[in-house]
C-alpha cells in the first residue's frame, strides 16, 4: 500500500463537492428548456455561465491534481506551490460565485468580447468575473510552471519529450506519462499566457478606454479555451498510461511511436482552435483551412496511438476488472467518441449547419463527461484503494459504472439528436417553431439525474476509502 499525497486528497474533496452541484445546475438548465421551471428562466443564463466555467475548471484542476500526484512519485513538485494553487482556486471560485449569484453575471463561460460589458447585469459583476478568472489563471500558471520545473530537475526538455526515442535511443528511460504530461503542461503555459493577455486587454479597455479588436479578442479567447480543455484531457490520458498496466499486468513503455505521436500533438493542438472561428468571415481564409486540417490531424497521433496501445495492452491479458479499470476503459472510449463528434463539427461544410446548434455541447459533453471525468474518477479510486486496501464491492462498482455510463450517454445523445434536428444552443425557452427541442431537454434532464445517481454510488465506494486515507 502507498500513502496518498495530502494535496491530492484535498483536490479530491473539491471534486466530490463541486461536481454533483454542477450536475444539478446542468439538470436545472435542461429542466427550464424542458418546460418544467419556466418561471425561473431569468436564472438560466447565470447558471449556464457558472455551469460552464465550473465544469471546465473542476476537470482542469482535477487533471492537474492527478498530474501532480503522478509526478510526486518521480520528482519533487513544490508543496508550497501546491498549497498556493489550492488557495488560489478557492479564492477564484468564491469571486466567481459572487459575480454570478450576487451580480447575476451571465456572459457565458466563453465571455466573448464585448459581451461582458454589454449585458443587463451590473458592470461590477463583469469585472469581478474577469478578476476571478485572473486569480484562477495566475494560480494555475504558477502551478504549471512548478510542475515543469520539477520535471526539468530530473530530465532535460528533449528527454522529457522523448526525442531520444525518436532518434532510436532507449536511455534514459522516461515513462510515457511523463512525455504526455510535458506536452500538456507546455500547451497549458501557452493557453494561460494567452488568457493573461486577453484579461489585460479587457482591463485596459475598462479602465483606460482603449478599444480592442474583436477578432483578436476572439482568437485569444478560443486559443485559451480550446487548448485548456484539450490539455486537461491529455493529462487524464497520461494517467491511463500510468495505471492501466497495473490492472493488465503488462508494462506500457515509451517508444519512438508514442514519443513522435505526442510531439506532433504539441504542435497540432495549438492550431486546431481556428475551427471555432469559421463563422468569422474576416478571419484570413488560410487560417480557416488550417483549422480544419489541424482538427483532423490532432485525432491521429494522440487518440489512435493511445487507443490501439490500450487495446493491445488488454488483449489476452489477465485483466483485473474493478471500478478503476472499468472507468479507465470507458474514459478512453468516451474520448474517442467525443473526438469523432468534434471532427464532424470541425469540417467547414458541416460546421455551417451545426455551428450554433446543440451538436456543439454534445461533443464536448461526450469527451468531458464520458471521457475525462471517467479517467479522473478512475485515478481517484485507484490511489485511494491502493492506500487503504479495503475489500471491494464488485456489484456496487459495476452498478455505479453502468449507471454513470447510461446517464452520460443519454445526456449527450439528447444533445446530438437535438443538434442534428437544428435545435440552437443557448436558448432558455424554445419558441413554437422549436418545440421539438423540449422533449430532448426533458430526457436530457432525466439522464443527468441518472448520472448523478451513479456518481452517488461511486462516492459510496470511493468516499470511504478517501476518508480512511485522509485519516491515516
Amino acid at each position: 500500500m502507498q500513502a496518498v499525497n495530502s494535496h491530492t486528497l484535498r483536490w479530491m474533496l473539491v471534486v466530490f463537492i463541486l461536481f454533483p452541484i454542477l450536475i444539478l445546475l446542468g439538470a436545472f438548465m435542461r429542466s427550464v428548456q424542458g418546460g418544467h421551471l419556466v418561471e425561473m428562466e431569468g436564472w438560466f443564463y447565470p447558471v449556464m455561465t457558472l455551469h460552464g466555467v465550473g465544469m471546465v475548471g473542476v476537470w482542469y484542476v482535477a487533471s492537474m491534481a492527478i498530474t501532480a500526484d503522478l509526478l510526486s512519485r518521480l520528482v519533487e513538485p513544490s508543496a508550497k506551490v501546491a498549497s498556493f494553487a489550492i488557495w488560489g482556486t478557492v479564492i477564484g471560485v468564491v469571486l466567481l460565485l459572487l459575480s454570478v449569484f450576487a451580480g447575476r453575471f451571465a456572459g457565458g463561460w466563453y465571455f466573448l468580447y464585448p459581451l461582458p460589458y454589454k449585458g443587463e447585469w451590473p458592470a461590477w459583476s463583469a469585472t469581478l468575473f474577469l478578476v476571478s478568472l485572473g486569480v484562477l489563471g495566475a494560480a494555475w500558471l504558477v502551478w504549471t510552471l512548478d510542475l515543469l520545473r520539477a520535471i526539468a530537475s530530473r530530465w532535460s526538455l528533449s528527454q522529457a519529450l522523448g526525442w531520444h526515442y525518436i532518434a532510436g535511443r532507449s536511455e534514459p528511460a522516461v515513462p510515457p506519462s511523463v512525455t504526455i504530461i510535458t506536452v500538456g503542461l507546455i500547451a497549458g503555459v501557452a493557453a494561460l499566457v494567452s488568457a493573461v493577455i486577453l484579461l489585460a486587454l479587457f482591463f485596459l479597455e475598462v479602465f483606460a478606454g482603449l478599444a480592442n479588436d474583436p477578432l483578436l479578442m476572439k482568437n485569444l479567447t478560443f486559443f485559451f479555451g480550446h487548448t485548456i480543455i484539450n490539455l486537461a484531457m491529455y493529462l487524464g490520458v497520461g494517467a491511463a498510461y500510468e495505471i492501466l498496466p497495473h490492472y493488465a499486468g503488462r508494462p506500457w513503455k515509451n517508444n519512438r511511436i508514442v514519443a513522435l505521436a505526442w510531439n506532433c500533438v504539441l504542435l497540432i493542438v495549438l492550431l486546431a482552435y481556428f475551427h471555432h472561428l469559421y463563422m468569422d468571415f474576416v478571419q484570413p481564409g488560410p487560417l480557416q483551412y488550417l483549422g480544419q486540417i489541424a482538427s483532423y490531424a490532432s485525432a491521429v497521433p494522440s487518440s489512435v496511438v493511445t487507443l490501439f496501445g490500450a487495446l493491445l495492452l488488454v488483449f489476452h491479458a489477465r485483466m483485473r476488472w474493478n471500478l478503476s479499470s472499468i472507468l479507465l476503459f470507458l474514459g478512453l472510449a468516451g474520448w474517442a467518441i467525443g473526438g469523432i463528434g468534434a471532427l464532424i463539427d470541425s469540417t467547414i461544410s458541416v460546421n455551417l449547419r451545426l455551428h450554433n446548434t446543440l451538436w456543439v455541447p454534445a461533443h464536448f459533453h461526450t469527451y468531458n463527461l464520458a471521457g475525462l471525468a471517467f479517467l479522473v474518477l478512475a485515478y481517484f479510486h485507484h490511489v485511494c484503494q491502493d492506500a487503504t486496501g479495503l475489500p471491494e464491492n464488485a456489484l456496487l462498482q459495476r452498478v455505479s459504472a453502468l449507471t454513470m455510463t447510461l446517464g452520460a450517454y443519454g445526456v449527450f445523445l439528447m444533445f446530438y439528436l437535438a443538434g442534428a434536428y437544428s435545435i440552437p444552443r443557448r436558448f432558455a425557452i424554445y419558441p413554437a417553431e422549436l418545440s421539438h427541442g423540449i422533449g430532448y431537454a426533458h430526457w436530457g434532464m432525466l439522464f443527468a439525474l441518472l448520472f448523478l445517481a451513479g456518481f452517488v454510488l461511486y462516492l459510496a465506494e470511493t468516499g470511504r476509502r478517501w476518508w480512511r486515507a485522509i485519516a491515516t
